[in-house]
C-alpha cells in the first residue's frame, strides 16, 4: 500500500478545485431558479445535466481504468484524464448552451472557472497538462453530444420527470 507524504496529502484533498469543478453546473440551476430567461423546462434541464454528467463520468472513469497513468505526486494511478476538468468543462458548456444568450460574460465566467479548476489541478501536482486537456475535451464533448442527441431524438413536451422524495421517475414519449 502506498502512503502519501505530508505535502502530497495536503495537495490531495480539501482544495479549491474540489468545489470549483461543480460551480459551472450549479450556476445553471441557480440562474434557472432565479428565473433568468431560459426556454428549457425544469425536467428537461435536469435530464440534460444528468445525461451530460453520466456520459462524461463513464468516459472519464473508463479511461482512468484503461490508461492507468500514475499521478505526478505518485499518489495513485488514476491521472488520465482529469475528472475535475471533465466536470468543470461539462458544466461550463451547459451553462453556455442554457444562458450564454444573456451576456458574453456567462460563457467567459463558466469557462474561466473551468480553466481555474484545471490549472489548480496542475498547481497541486495532481495532473499533467495532457490529463486536464483530455478532461476538458471529454467534458465539452459529453455535453455537446447530449445536446445533439436531445435535439435529434427528444422533444421537450415528450419528457415527464417526477421525484417522490425517494424515487425519480422519467417518462419519455416517442
Amino acid at each position: 500500500m502506498m502512503t502519501l507524504t505530508a505535502s502530497a496529502q495536503q495537495r490531495h484533498g480539501d482544495g479549491l478545485d474540489d468545489v470549483l469543478q461543480h460551480v459551472p453546473m450549479a450556476s445553471v440551476f441557480v440562474l434557472k431558479a432565479c428565473d433568468f430567461e431560459n426556454d428549457t423546462p425544469w425536467p428537461e434541464l435536469a435530464l440534460t445535466a444528468v445525461a451530460s454528467y453520466t456520459i462524461a463520468t463513464v468516459t472519464t472513469y473508463s479511461l482512468k481504468q484503461i490508461v492507468n497513468e500514475q499521478r505526478p505526486d505518485k499518489s495513485d494511478r488514476r491521472s488520465f484524464p482529469s475528472g475535475h476538468a471533465t466536470y468543470a468543462f461539462a458544466g461550463a458548456t451547459m451553462l453556455t448552451h442554457e444562458f450564454g444568450h444573456l451576456s458574453p460574460w456567462v460563457p467567459i465566467g463558466g469557462f474561466g472557472l473551468a480553466t481555474l479548476t484545471a490549472v489548480d489541478r496542475l498547481r497541486r501536482d495532481r495532473h499533467y497538462l495532457h490529463d486536464i486537456c483530455a478532461g476538458a475535451a471529454i467534458g465539452v464533448g459529453a455535453t455537446e453530444l447530449t445536446y445533439w442527441l436531445k435535439q435529434k431524438f427528444i422533444k421537450s413536451k415528450n419528457i415527464d420527470l417526477s421525484f417522490t422524495g425517494q424515487q425519480l421517475y422519467i417518462a419519455m414519449r416517442w
